[in-house]
């Protein structure tokens, strides 16, 4: 407990020391967000420097690999994964500042993108004993064989780009991101006892153990993080960190086994992307739209609730959701 208490204050100070540096830099080349028309309540936010995801990527891997001790090859592809997705982001940022547009990669090129590393991500679980294709449940687990494959790869498709949507307001995807990392690294704790207390393999417990370190350092990067993204935000995270962040938080849940509980404690995620997929389709059918404005907080902006009211509230849901999850792992 205390190497994880020391990871996340590590991460946060030298996340909070980094942040500058990143700033000036993506001042320097020029990275700033280019606002969409229609969303017009944003207009004000034109020119705000965006790739700020890097505040907290570098730093966390950094502080993560420092403090990772014993058996880590779950941590290293979770690491790896991370950065994968970190440069997935990064590339789409890259493309928006250098053609001064908010049109990065294209829909089915970030698609294959993200496929091409769940595929890899399926394909790892399935054959690594020390996951598997068990799933863990309230009341015990479920053997799903070959079928974990092609869940976990709808599960990385679904959370990823769930998490890239939620990133619409000052510290959306930030506070409700940091929650759910304390929720998953608790759920983590739990799960280590619950071995422990059965007597599994040291190496199992390392495992898990390490998972909880990089979710504590995840979570004190990103709240250094939102000292300069929460409203007014100075900066933006970007395509860099929300896809990154997506890909982590499916990570510490799918490798921990506890893949089930992410459609609860990420309720907020899940919400932003069933809102869309319901906006297109109903308007592809009837030409007509049942939000004002798709992700849901735009809906809400549109109704006139401000701004900083939505985050508190997605951050007061994202809390007790996952309360609840805890709650139901124990």
């Amino acid at each position: 407990m205390q190497t994880i208490i020391i990871a996340f204050l590590v991460a946060f100070i030298a996340s909070l020391i980094f942040a500058p540096l990143v700033m000036l830099a993506v001042k320097k080349v020029g990275a700033r967000q280019e606002i969409l028309q229609y969303v017009t309540a944003h207009q004000g936010k034109q020119g705000t420097p965006t790739m700020g995801g890097l505040i907290f990527i570098i730093p966390v891997i950094a502080v993560v690999l420092a403090f990772s001790s014993g058996q880590a090859s779950i941590l290293y592809v979770t690491l790896g994964v991370f950065f994968s997705y970190a440069l997935l982001g990064f590339l789409d940022d890259f493309i928006k500042v250098h053609t001064h547009k908010n049109l990065g990669l294209r829909a089915y090129q970030k698609v294959i993108g993200q496929l091409g590393i769940a595929i890899i991500i399926a394909i790892y679980v399935y054959s690594t004993p020390e996951i598997g294709t068990t799933l863990l449940l309230p009341w015990g687990e479920i053997d799903l064989g070959w079928g974990i494959i092609p869940l976990v790869i709808f599960v990385f498709l679904a959370m990823t780009n769930s998490a890239n949507l939620t990133d619409g307001l000052d510290g959306l995807a930030g506070w409700t991101s940091f929650i759910m990392l304390l929720g998953l690294t608790v759920i983590l704790g739990i799960t280590e006892q619950h071995y422990l207390d059965f007597g599994s393999g040291q190496a199992y417990l390392e495992q898990l153990h390490n998972l909880q370190i990089v979710g504590a350092s995840a979570a004190g990067g990103l709240l250094a993080f939102l000292v300069f993204n929460s409203y007014p935000a100075s900066i933006f995270m970007g395509d860099t960190g929300s896809l990154a962040l997506g890909g982590l938080i499916t990570c510490m849940a799918v490798f921990s086994r506890h893949t089930l509980i992410l459609p609860l404690i990420c309720i907020v995620f899940v919400v932003s992307a069933i809102s869309v997929i319901i906006q297109v389709l109903h308007f592809k059918r009837t030409h007509r739209r049942i939000f004002l404005m798709a992700p849901l907080h735009h809906h809400f902006e549109k109704k006139g609730v401000n701004e900083t009211k939505i985050v508190a509230i997605y951050i007061i849901v994202t809390i007790l959701v996952s309360i609840a999850s805890v709650l139901i792992v124990l």
